[in-house]
């Protein structure tokens, strides 16, 4: 599982990219985006394949997971999962 740095007081864009994972013509119909209290969430979007999730906040020396879930227009379901490690830069 990947772990990215932050300092608490940066609002940061991470982005889950499944658009080679994904069939010829398949697009992400929804996505569902989970992420540890104590972190903050500000937004998040889809385009072409990529979730895209901006986040602010934490505590210094806190990790916290964020989990992105996808349904195709296929039907199919598949969950990611990343960790922001919150630390004073």
């Amino acid at each position: 599982m990947q772990t990215f740095l932050k300092d608490p007081d940066a609002v940061l864009d991470y982005a889950m990219d499944w658009a080679t994972w994904l069939g010829d013509g398949e697009t992400i119909s929804s996505h569902t985006v989970t992420v540890d209290d104590g972190l903050t969430k500000d937004s998040d979007s889809e385009s072409d394949g990529i979730v895209t999730i901006w986040l602010s906040g934490g505590t210094i020396n806190t990790t916290y997971n964020i989990a992105v879930e996808i349904v195709t227009s296929s039907g199919r379901t598949d969950e990611r999962t990343f960790r922001v490690m919150v630390i004073q830069r």
